[in-house]
């Protein structure tokens, strides 16, 4: 079964994020994939061949992390995005933010202040399914960083390809856009 991409375009004109950026954001991750489906099939052709023990076999597993997780944290990043930024305060969100960081604007500057940090990557605040407690991650690749047991909730893309097209350098500017176009309900749906 392959996977196919998800048309994203209903994102196209959203306040922050030029069609140009959006675009090629698409065909990024329109990349990834197709590179998953070929991993697979070729995993599988491996397995079928009885080539497991080979170091391609190894390679090609470790590589189905990066492509997988790439085209599975676009998807949830792109599912986040088409709202208002305007999260309910009598949601479940808004209260478990609320629990865990003492307020909305807490929980804000520590996702943005992770956002801002050096280097590329995510940012994702995750729940914890056992405690249910959530925290604001750095997830410096897209295999790298996941913390184990925890649900992703809301998802920001912080590789170049997400801003520079629009905002050059200045990442704070497209965190802000970012913010502004956040679809809690979506995020609302994630929470276990």
């Amino acid at each position: 079964m392959a996977y196919e991409a998800k048309d994203y375009s209903n994102l196209l004109g959203i306040e922050g994020f030029s069609e140009t950026l959006l675009k090629n954001h698409f065909t990024l991750y329109q990349g990834y994939v197709n590179n998953t489906n070929k991993l697979l099939d070729t995993l599988d052709a491996m397995l079928k061949d009885g080539k497991t023990g080979n170091p391609e076999f190894g390679e090609l597993k470790r590589r189905l992390g990066w492509e997988w997780n790439g085209m599975r944290l676009h998807e949830l990043y792109f599912e986040n995005l088409g709202g208002d930024g305007i999260l309910p305060q009598d949601s479940k969100l808004a209260k478990l933010i609320n629990e865990n960081f003492g307020s909305f604007d807490n929980w804000m500057k520590d996702f943005r202040g992770t956002g801002t940090m050096r280097g590329i990557g995510w940012v994702g605040l995750y729940q914890d399914v056992f405690s249910g407690r959530i925290f604001n991650f750095w997830i410096n690749e897209h295999d790298v960083g996941h913390p184990a047991g925890c649900n992703p909730l809301l998802i920001m893309d912080v590789f170049e390809h997400a801003f520079m097209i629009d905002y050059g350098l200045k990442r704070a500017d497209y965190i802000e856009a970012f913010f502004k176009n956040i679809n809690w309900q979506e995020v609302e749906k994630r929470i276990k």
